[in-house]
């Protein structure tokens, strides 16, 4: 995976997220949740295109069933170009689910049946489309499990590039997906709770904003360690007793490293500071992170920077014998 390529994907994924945020908050009716994103907005423009008349309601078939079997179209690619494997009749299953998910958001009615009028359709919105991404995950997962048994070292690290990839993406989501729309929604409850105080709100917003980047910086900046870590695989398929490697290695460990303690900083930085300016907050929000991630990172970058190390020094020494 090419780092520049890399890069615009999360970044248009980083600015879809926000602009779903926002929507979810002034457009509910489009954007309900973010786990039904793109099908439920699919599904209002099928219903749209359908309600058009006789044409618009052929045209809004053909892409519904054109939509849905994708993922059985792609079963058959693979089926030419490769053995089929057990995880890949999970292409089958995404197909009827796509089928039915994407029928449901066409017709919300039968969501609000389904659920019931006291939750609503976003509360269903949010499990058919959970549904169709925990198959498609499952596939990944699934997918590249084999990958790993089978294939070549070579290939297990562009394998492994791929992987770090999504975790990449994982890590903008909760960034720009769930911590911002946090901020958001906690904004609208503050404005709301306030009625006729509003301009005594700006230190609070302001303070929000602030938790906003104590939460979602660490997954910022864990992104770089993405980068960093698949900056060292790519060394490794090159040597793996390089001094390149080596170095690479050692620059994931401090990156790591510095992640970890920028985020226990900010953490204490923002507690204090809200503690100073308590006085002229309306709402308090006391927040303790802990990054698993970044710890679990860190040890095993210094461990395989040890590894790389002692392997290069051996090899080393091998050569010197001979």
């Amino acid at each position: 995976m090419k780092y520049k390529t890399l890069h615009w994907i999360l970044g248009i994924e980083a600015a879809l997220c926000v602009i779903i945020s926002i929507g979810q908050v002034s457009v509910s009716n489009v954007f309900s949740t973010a786990m039904a994103f793109p099908f439920e907005q699919i599904g209002l423009g099928l219903r749209v295109l359908s309600l058009s008349g006789g044409f618009g309601n052929a045209v809004a078939i053909m892409i519904y069933t054109s939509l849905s079997l994708l993922p059985v179209a792609l079963f058959f690619v693979f089926r030419k170009k490769r053995e089929i494997f057990a995880e890949d009749g999970l292409l089958i299953l995404l197909s009827v689910m796509l089928f039915y998910v994407i029928y449901q958001m066409i017709n919300p009615g039968g969501i609000i049946a389904m659920m019931g009028p006291a939750s609503g359709p976003a509360l269903g919105n949010a499990i058919l489309g959970g549904i169709v991404y925990t198959i498609i995950f499952g596939y990944i997962v699934l997918r590249a499990l084999r990958l790993f048994f089978t294939g070549a070292p070579e290939k297990l690290a562009g394998y492994m590039t791929v992987v770090l990839g999504f975790i990449g993406a994982i890590f903008v989501f909760v960034a720009f997906g769930i911590c911002f729309k946090e901020m958001l929604d906690s904004m609208t409850a503050l404005s709301a709770g306030n009625s006729g105080n509003e301009h005594l709100l700006g230190v609070s917003y302001v303070f929000l904003v602030f938790k906003f980047i104590t939460d979602a910086l660490p997954y910022g900046l864990n992104v770089l360690i993405v980068f960093a870590a698949i900056n060292m695989l790519d060394e490794m398929r090159k040597d793996r007793y390089s001094d390149e490697t080596v170095f690479a290695v050692s620059r994931m460990s401090g990156l790591c490293a510095v992640v970890l303690k920028v985020t226990v900083l900010l953490s204490i930085g923002f507690n204090i500071l809200q503690m100073v300016f308590i006085n002229s907050l309306m709402v308090v929000n006391v927040s303790i992170n802990i990054p698993v991630f970044s710890i679990v990172f860190v040890l095993g970058a210094l461990l395989l920077t040890q590894f790389a190390s002692e392997g290069k020094r051996l090899r080393e020494d091998n050569e010197m014998f001979i």
